[in-house]
């Protein structure tokens, strides 16, 4: 994944029954290696911001940092969301969120989806879907396959309360969640280049070269790999 700094905006956003003047981001950072993110972002250890995941959604750490993950380059280090079962991972957000949504991925094998809902665990009338194309497959940091980090997002009306993130399991990795606008945040700051883009989508698929080979494994792979010899 490619390590690059986020945008941060300016929306309203709706989150424990108020609007607020800021973008809020959900960065995984303080969150373990190969864990449940379950209510971290309920006051479980993180913020309180009444946000929960489905139980099979994990943080896991670049391998760099001492982790098990796959990937470089994440935009704000050391630690992405994934998952190792199921197609899809939810994300709750009962008080709602308005005005848009946006992330960094990475997946440089599959594609994958985005679909956001007004009602909890993907219920109710979809106000936005993403398609998202497969990533690049770039250099690590020194290591990690996954290592470009893609920014996307998408405006929508009315009030947000879950999200399901789709793709295939340990090939598709997420960072910088923002809600309450289209372009992700960071704490790094305003990156100009990611401001002047397009806001909403470019899904023109980055291409990957004939001579570099898709990454047999996933994000998850060597931790695999460690735990079979272990």
């Amino acid at each position: 994944m490619l390590k690059t700094l986020a945008a941060t905006a300016c929306a309203v956003l709706a989150i424990g029954g108020s609007a607020s003047a800021a973008v809020i981001t959900l960065d995984f950072e303080g969150l373990g290696n190969e864990v449940s993110i379950n209510d971290f972002y309920d006051g479980n250890g993180g913020p309180d911001y009444d946000i929960t995941f489905s139980p099979n959604a994990l943080s896991i750490i670049d391998r760099d940092a001492g982790g098990t993950g796959n990937f470089a380059n994440e935009p704000t280090p050391d630690t992405v969301m994934f998952f190792l079962q199921g197609d899809e991972a939810t994300l709750n957000a009962p008080n709602g969120f308005e005005d848009g949504f946006s992330f960094f991925y990475s997946a440089i094998n599959f594609t994958g989806s985005i679909d956001v809902y007004d009602g909890v665990d993907a219920t109710g009338t979809l106000l936005a879907s993403l398609d998202l194309p497969r990533t690049g497959r770039g250099p690590g940091d020194p290591q990690g396959d996954f290592a470009v980090f893609s920014p996307i997002g998408v405006p929508f009306e009315g009030t947000a309360r879950s999200i399901d993130f789709g793709g295939t399991q340990n090939q598709i990795g997420f960072d910088n969640i923002t809600f309450g606008s289209a372009l992700p945040g960071s704490e790094g700051g305003v990156d100009p280049d990611i401001v002047d883009m397009p806001n909403i989508p470019d899904t023109t698929p980055i291409p990957v070269p004939a001579s570099l080979p898709l990454l047999a494994g996933g994000l998850g792979a060597v931790f695999a790999l460690r735990r079979r010899r272990g």
